[in-house]
């Protein structure tokens, strides 16, 4: 009798040593503090350098009311912006407090796809930034509707990594999660239409390194990140 009260005891003590090692395991600390929309707005310049705020542009978003986009993303900012040339970039930054395995950033050959476009396959290109910026890994991929053709480069940022295939992102959280942290993101997309892919991604270039020198050091952050964390698996 007394070897199975024993043996009862150590199976209670068992399951709450469980319990107490599986709610630690759970991460509990937000990663990054989300930004309102009005503070996104005033993170980001209307006008640097060559470039100017364009107000007419209509940009690739998620449809109106869609739920799970309201749900991935605590703020999202879309802009148009014209160099002193007449070229056109258009500018999306979308924020997500969270990024769970349920809430994860859209990725824009997901979008554009949802939305009738023919998408290329993503490649991905590494942006020399300049300065003590160093480099920027992204993805570049060409979306086509009827005889809309838009050149995009894009990347997402986790914590404070830059990640641009899924694989590598799985693995952040992963690293994040074990650390007891719940995973901030920003995801990031520059697009251009009217020019051939080539030189497209050569304007959307020098926009990346012009809009990364105007901002403030805390913004960039925001945006990027630490390039020098950024997380090259290649997948």
């Amino acid at each position: 009798m007394n070897a199975r009260r024993i043996n009862i005891v150590l199976a209670m003590v068992a399951i709450l040593a469980a319990a107490v090692a599986a709610h630690a395991m759970v991460p509990h600390q937000h990663l990054g503090k989300a930004p309102t929309q009005d503070q996104l707005e005033a993170m980001i310049p209307k006008s640097f350098g060559q470039w100017t705020y364009e107000p007419s542009v209509r940009l690739v978003e998620p449809p109106d009311g869609d739920a799970l986009s309201k749900q991935i993303y605590n703020a999202e900012l879309a802009r148009g912006y014209r160099d002193s040339a007449g070229h056109l970039v258009m500018l999306i930054i979308a924020y997500g407090a969270s990024q769970s395995d349920r809430l994860q950033l859209h990725r824009p050959e997901i979008c554009y796809s949802a939305q009738g476009f023919r998408v290329s396959k993503p490649e991905s290109h590494t942006i020399d930034l300049g300065g003590d910026l160093q480099t920027l890994p992204t993805r570049r991929l060409v979306a086509q509707r009827e005889d809309r053709i838009e050149p995009i480069t894009y990347w997402m940022r986790l914590g404070d990594t830059v990640a641009i295939g899924p694989v590598e992102r799985q693995v952040l959280k992963v690293e994040y999660g074990l650390r007891g942290y719940i995973t901030d993101g920003a995801l990031v997309r520059i697009s251009t239409l009217g020019l051939p892919p080539d030189q497209a991604y050569e304007v959307q270039k020098t926009f990346i390194r012009e809009f990364l020198q105007a901002v403030t050091p805390e913004t960039r952050r925001f945006i990027i990140g630490d390039v020098k964390q950024a997380v090259r698996i290649g997948f």
